[in-house]
């Protein structure tokens, strides 16, 4: 089962500026002009932060408004790091994830919190291997997603 779908398609703003369009969102992409790109947008692995950002604060929060927690308001902080090599095993991606929790909690709380952060979907899934499985599109289904596109313009 697909929870949704994500389209993304070259902008024409530049060598690698990508329209992102996430159910009734649009969002941009881009690299920054240090990789050649005209930062128009946040990079890949700056969208993968964000993803991983956000689903972090809403685990805490559903659980916080569960246990009914005094918590007023978290904030994450990611940063992304390409580990050398240390082995066969190749380079290593390293996310730093810093949660700030603010409101009337208890340091036990504060620690379950971190702990109920590790149960982030995305994070499970950044964990865990996941399989990506690449195919070419076929003529009919350019064809459709063009009368897509050209339907979501003309509304």
């Amino acid at each position: 089962m697909a929870i949704s779908e994500v389209t993304v398609s070259e902008s024409g703003n530049g060598r690698f500026a990508e329209e992102i369009k996430i159910g009734a969102h649009m969002i941009y992409s881009d690299e920054p002009t240090s990789q050649g790109g005209t930062n128009r947008g946040p990079s890949p692995y700056e969208l993968v932060m964000a993803a991983l950002g956000a689903c972090t604060a809403m685990t805490i929060r559903m659980y916080a408004e569960r246990h009914e927690l005094k918590l007023r308001r978290t904030t994450v902080r990611l940063r992304y790091f390409k580990l050398p090599a240390i082995s066969d095993a190749g380079a290593l991606d390293y996310f730093e994830r810093t949660i700030g929790l603010e409101g009337d909690l208890t340091e036990e709380q504060r620690l379950r919190l971190l702990q109920i952060s590790e149960k982030c979907p995305v994070g499970e899934t950044l964990r865990h291997a996941a399989t990506i499985d690449s195919r070419l599109a076929t003529a009919a289904s350019e064809e459709n997603a063009a009368l897509a596109r050209l339907a979501q313009a003309a509304e």
